[in-house]
């Protein structure tokens, strides 16, 4: 990456976890505003990638629609043989269907390894102390990974609904 504009990424990152004066509460303000960001990286990502192929996409749903009806009525009328090729057809084009979609889906997540390097370069050596029970899962301490994923989670789920909120239909 450009050393200056991962400088200017540095800058404005590094803003989030220094706004209270509160090292811990800094922390976390900071890592949930990173992890939004990605969230909202990762909705730009999928909703560019199914645009961009919404053709093929509502190609393939016909597709996989009217193979699944032609088996269905195959079998109605007790056609085995066409049953079951039908079907075998519909079976593959659902695991197309499927394995598309869960390429975009994946897609949500690509920011997260960059937001993790980033945080590898200013937080690899904080650890956070567990408390029994949690220490005999997961170890003495934890660094910022695990804090990550959970904050992660929670923004995703919090920028769901203000999407849902800003975009919804009248």
């Amino acid at each position: 990456m450009n050393l200056n504009l991962f400088a200017i990424i540095d800058t404005i990152l590094i803003f989030f976890y220094k706004i209270t004066g509160s090292p811990l509460l800094d922390y976390f303000i900071g890592t949930f505003m990173l992890a939004f960001i990605c969230a909202i990286i990762g909705d730009i990502i999928f909703f560019t990638g199914k645009k961009i192929n919404g053709k093929y996409i509502k190609k393939m749903t016909t597709e996989m629609n009217q193979k699944e009806k032609l088996s269905f009525r195959a079998y109605q009328e007790g056609d085995k043989a066409g049953y079951k090729a039908l079907n075998k057809e519909a079976t593959e084009a659902w695991g197309k269907n499927f394995f598309t979609m869960a390429a975009y889906s994946a897609g949500m997540l690509a920011p997260i390894p960059f937001a993790l390097g980033w945080m590898d370069t200013r937080f690899s050596e904080v650890k956070f102390l567990l408390a029994y029970p949690f220490s005999l899962i997961f170890g003495d301490a934890v660094g910022y990974t695990f804090t990550f994923i959970p904050i992660y989670i929670l923004s995703r789920i919090i920028f769901k609904y203000i999407r849902l909120y800003i975009f919804k239909k009248d």
